[in-house]
């Protein structure tokens, strides 16, 4: 599992951001956040503060309270990784069958 949670880490978005800058508060996370719009593991990498519960900082694009609020409104979730996953997959095979349909 460690490799796994490597390889997303080395195509983050925020791999050559300065870490600090997204370990901030208030108005500032609304800054924080925009790093991770658009980066292709973003949803790995909120996986990962949520199965691990990490209450710092800027993770797949939610903030510390964003994903309390999220974790409190589906408590019955046991892998968030496996959820995410799986939403991803078939979102990606919905945009394919549209894409299919319109060609």
């Amino acid at each position: 599992m460690e490799s796994n949670q490597s390889d997303w880490r080395v195509s983050a978005s925020c791999r050559d951001s300065d870490p600090d800058g997204l370990f901030v508060r208030g108005a500032e996370q609304n800054k924080a956040k925009t790093v991770c719009m658009g980066c292709s593991v973003r949803t790995e990498c909120l996986a990962e503060a949520l199965d691990h519960r990490i209450n710092f900082g800027i993770w797949g694009g939610m903030t510390e309270r964003e994903r309390r609020a999220l974790l409190r409104r589906r408590p019955e979730v046991e892998s968030w990784s496996a959820l995410l996953e799986s939403a991803k997959r078939e979102f990606s095979g919905a945009v394919d069958d549209e894409v299919a349909r319109v060609s």
